[in-house]
């Protein structure tokens, strides 16, 4: 039969490939693990957290640095960040933390993760922790308090002139801070420069009117920049690059304290079977147009800093659900039902249209067809019926012509989208009171031993009834 789903993927992708492949009773492995064990164990709708692929990822780009700071011989260092904001859990920062990374936050309630970090000796007062985001007096007096206890490298990024103000009103001892450039939009937004940061013509007037002359109080040691768009090679993202770059050589010859670029996130996470994207090449060209820059004004090279977030935690997860359902609503429509919701458990899919990596854990033996996977909620925005790379979504029948395969036909279609790891529980909002109180799925955590062997255990289970009614006021 070469209608089957294995010979759909075959014929359109390279398979196996890193991160998934087939055990030998046709079952999908997520990066080595046996997926259907885990469903037997746990059962569906479950969300699951591989966290060594955490470690794998950070490694994976500081040894890319490495190789283009030695091809090019730059002189700078380069410094690895996590954006807390891409996911807060403690086990995933603390598991990022023990690859030698420093931090990024975004609000007030941030630096009390750190505190929390610094008691557990997770991190030390020699941590870098960037601070990001555009600050009330909640964040800008936690900042202060964090410099003030001894954190050395704690660096406030002004998002604005008046922010800087505040430190110098609380912060007792010297310290260093960075600036936000703020960024053209790219040509189809709304709008045509960021809200966030300093307009760029602005900067050298702040710093000579604002914070030159003041080294021994404070000193400005980074420029910043982030790009909604990520880092892609196109016009937009070298235009913007060459704009702080050209920018930093700029100031670097009247502030000798200036000594980084902090480039922000943006690397992209693979999202279909199909994804290609050259890391390499684009961090060799980063570092090449910033040492050719620097030479050609004759100034240092920087260090760099980036702030990985969906890149460190994105390919970590999965969600996995059962189809327990189909609805032939017409002619050209199948309904796939799953024991879950798009909108409660994978929101990007339905405010941002956002698509994720989605294979079938089994059944890969069956013929193949196009459906529309469905929610559970009663909003018909519940739904998700195209992959990135093709419009539209194909999966195996749920039952096999083969009557040898009477038990397989049995047992259910379990669906997996996979590198969902970064923003979902922060948009949908962990553990609260989701659309037509569907329930949180349990989340199973699959880490590495002392010895390396594999663990897995349940983190939360699935949300129950009582919960929801204590929240929403009906039991006291």
């Amino acid at each position: 039969m070469n209608n089957t789903y294995t010979s759909l993927v075959n014929q359109t992708f390279h398979f196996p490939q890193e991160g998934f492949d087939q055990n030998d009773d046709g079952y999908l492995e997520f990066n080595g693990l046996d997926l259907k064990s885990l469903i037997d164990k746990y059962g569906t709708p479950m969300k699951l957290t591989y966290l060594p692929k955490i470690g794998m990822q950070i490694n994976k780009a500081k040894k890319m640095f490495e190789a283009a700071f030695k091809k090019h011989k730059y002189e700078g260092e380069y410094f690895y960040c996590y954006c807390t904001k891409s996911s807060h859990f403690s086990f995933i920062v603390e598991e990022a933390l023990k690859h030698n990374i420093h931090l990024e936050t975004s609000y007030a309630y941030d630096i009390e993760i750190i505190n929390r970090l610094y008691q557990r000796r997770k991190i030390n007062k020699e941590t870098y922790v960037i601070c990001n985001g555009y600050k009330q007096k909640n964040y800008t007096s936690r900042i202060a308090k964090l410099i003030n206890s001894g954190f050395k490298n704690v660096i406030p990024i002004l998002d604005n002139k008046e922010e800087l103000l505040a430190y110098k009103k609380s912060v007792k001892q010297p310290f260093r801070l960075g600036i936000r450039v703020a960024a053209e939009e790219e040509p189809n937004f709304p709008f045509y420069t960021s809200r966030l940061g300093i307009r760029a013509k602005d900067i050298l007037e702040f710093y000579v009117d604002d914070i030159e002359g003041y080294e021994e109080k404070f000193q400005l040691k980074m420029l910043h920049i982030f790009l909604n768009k990520g880092i892609k090679d196109d016009i937009y993202y070298w235009s913007e690059l060459n704009k702080i770059i050209n920018l930093y050589c700029q100031l670097k010859k009247i502030c000798p304290e200036l000594d980084s670029i902090n480039i922000g996130g943006g690397f992209p996470i693979k999202h279909s079977l199909g994804f290609e994207y050259d890391y390499q090449f684009m961090i060799n060209e980063i570092v090449s147009n910033i040492k050719k820059a620097c030479k050609k004004a004759k100034v240092p090279m920087p260090n760099i800093y980036t702030e990985f977030g969906s890149f460190t935690v994105g390919e970590s997860m999965a969600h996995i659900y059962s189809v327990i359902g189909q609805k032939i609503q017409n002619d050209r429509e199948c309904w796939y039902m799953i024991d879950s919701s798009f909108i409660t458990t994978l929101p990007d899919t339905w405010g941002i249209g956002e698509k994720f990596l989605m294979l079938p854990v089994n059944k890969w033996d069956n013929e193949y067809h196009r459906v529309v996977l469905g929610g559970i909620t009663c909003d018909s925005h519940d739904y998700y019926d195209s992959e990135e790379h093709i419009n539209e979504v194909f999966l195996p029948k749920l039952a096999s012509t083969d009557v040898k395969d009477d038990v397989a036909n049995k047992e259910p279609l379990y669906v997996g989208f996979f590198h969902t790891g970064a923003y979902q529980d922060q948009i949908s909002g962990y553990g609260g009171i989701k659309h037509c109180l569907i329930p949180s799925p349990k989340h199973v955590i699959v880490e590495q031993d002392k010895n390396g062997k594999l663990i897995d255990w349940l983190y939360a289970k699935e949300q129950t009834a009582q919960s929801m009614l204590k929240i929403l006021g009906y039991l006291r």
